[in-house]
């Protein structure tokens, strides 16, 4: 551990109108270039340990979705558990839509309707073990579902492909954009923080509207290829903007967000998946956090002078006297 806080680097490697426009969940969805398999919203190899939302996010996969779909299958990954046991009432309610799309939904999906996916629901995805939490308090159940999200993430990266892929984008551009607006602006600071120790030119968004685009431009002029966002619920439409404006500009997009069905997919390239917990009143990201550590590892490996960056931070915080020991 350096004395900022980072391990020895190993070098070397508003709610949507219903429309009749489709989205792809699967294999183009997203990405001009990237499967799902590349885009990191499924990952492979997870194999028995696939949990309740893995399991629904594989069943989405291939079905071409409008946007008031993709609305119903995002309410549903970040509810998983629960998803089984709901009427197609109190999953309208959820998603913020009308019963009817619910009941267009399961039909997309290839069942006869609602009825017969809760069925099918309940036999693929049962309520999995865990621990005995009905005397739990409120505090300690919000801990326990950011563990569950936690597991998720791991089984996703069983599949490293989509992280280590987004790692060489990111070192590769020069300069790099780093964009998180409102709740997702901490994720972003942290990111850019400790990446800027490791790659030479890192910029930090954490403005919308024009102030954004003007940035995107000077990175762009500068010779960046890539930006990288971070993005979590209540997702902004400055954000969804914001990453049209850069893919226009052309620059690949990066982002991590809490589902593969967040409305920023449909402006990004490559889309990580982190689920966030809503068992308190606000939001908590602990699993958005921990993938923001991994990508900025997998840059470190495509960054063959980063141990050296690091080395040499450590050096001039030492001489002076940066930090308390």
């Amino acid at each position: 551990m350096s004395a900022d806080g980072s391990t020895g680097v190993k070098v070397g490697m508003d709610r949507d109108m219903e429309t009749d426009a489709d989205d792809t969940v699967g294999a183009d969805s997203g990405s001009a270039d990237s499967g799902r398999a590349e885009d990191g919203s499924t990952g492979n190899g997870r194999g028995g340990g696939e949990s309740a939302a893995g399991r629904l996010q594989s069943l989405f996969e291939g079905h071409r979705l409008t946007p008031t779909q993709r609305r119903i299958a995002h309410s549903m990954v970040r509810r998983a558990a629960d998803v089984p046991f709901l009427s197609s009432v109190e999953l309208a309610e959820l998603a913020g839509v009308s019963q009817p799309s619910v009941t267009r939904f399961a039909v997309a999906l290839g069942f006869d309707g609602y009825p017969a996916l809760r069925k099918h629901l309940r036999e693929v995805a049962p309520a999995e073990p865990a621990a005995d939490t009905a005397s739990y308090n409120e505090y300690q159940q919000a801990v326990e579902a950011e563990i569950e999200n936690l597991r998720h993430l791991a089984a996703v990266l069983a599949d490293p492909r989509p992280v280590e892929r987004a790692g060489r984008l990111l070192a590769a551009s020069r300069p790099l954009p780093v964009l998180g607006l409102r709740a997702a602006a901490s994720q972003a600071y942290g990111f850019a923080y400790f990446a800027a120790k490791v790659h030479p030119d890192v910029r930090l968004l954490h403005e919308g509207g024009t102030m954004a685009h003007d940035r995107i431009d000077a990175a762009v002029r500068a010779g960046a290829s890539t930006l990288l966002c971070f993005a979590l619920p209540r997702h902004p439409r400055e954000v969804v903007d914001t990453l049209a404006y850069a893919k226009e500009a052309g620059l690949t997009v990066v982002t991590v967000a809490d589902s593969a069905f967040a409305p920023v997919a449909k402006v990004s390239d490559l889309l990580l998946p982190a689920a966030v917990g809503t068992g308190l009143v606000f939001d908590t990201a602990c699993a958005p956090m921990l993938l923001g550590r991994v990508l900025l590892e997998a840059m470190c490996d495509g960054l063959p002078d980063a141990q050296a960056r690091l080395e040499e931070f450590d050096a001039r915080a030492a001489a002076r006297g940066l930090f308390v020991e």
